[in-house]
């Protein structure tokens, strides 16, 4: 099990920013370096790794590091260290050497109805001194015609790509 200390450390204009302090177990310490010695990991696991490793003050530690040293050789920023330390604080050391995923949840605009209501649309006729719709005239009628609020021209161009639509045709 990793150890973890966390200490506030006040910074200039009076704000706290957290400092956290490693050790590490023997088991940890040898998968570690295991990950370090090995070539088949991501760049993120082995940079993390070497991060824990160097930054590991524990009994099992095979030297400790500053941060600014690890940066040097690694050619990374101090906040990236500060980061991998606090993934590993909060979630463990395997949060620490996989890539977290996306947390971000979009909201689907187009359903089937204004999917029906823009290829309508685009068969239609173009405005005047138009030849043919283009993707942002489109976008735009559509928010005009009250269909929905906004509207990109890249969600028409997605909508007409899955129904096999060309605006050149």
């Amino acid at each position: 099990m990793t150890y973890i200390f966390c200490i506030f450390a006040k910074i200039l204009h009076y704000k706290y920013m957290a400092k956290y302090r490693i050790k590490l177990t023997e088991e940890e310490v040898i998968e570690l370096s295991s990950i370090v010695k090995k070539g088949s990991h991501t760049t993120q696991a082995y940079r993390a790794a070497y991060v824990l490793l160097n930054c590991d003050e524990g009994e099992y530690s095979l030297g400790k590091s500053t941060n600014e040293q690890i940066s040097k050789v690694l050619k990374i920023g101090m906040r990236t260290i500060d980061r991998i330390k606090q993934k590993c604080f909060e979630g463990g050391l395997d949060a620490a050497l996989e890539r977290s995923e996306g947390t971000r949840i979009y909201e689907k605009k187009v359903d089937g109805d204004l999917e029906a209501k823009i290829v309508q649309l685009c068969c239609s006729e173009p405005p005047k001194g138009f030849a043919k719709w283009t993707l942002r005239m489109l976008a735009d009628k559509v928010v005009e015609l009250g269909y929905v609020d906004k509207l990109s021209h890249v969600s028409v161009h997605n909508t007409l790509k899955k129904t096999n639509l060309s605006l050149g045709k």
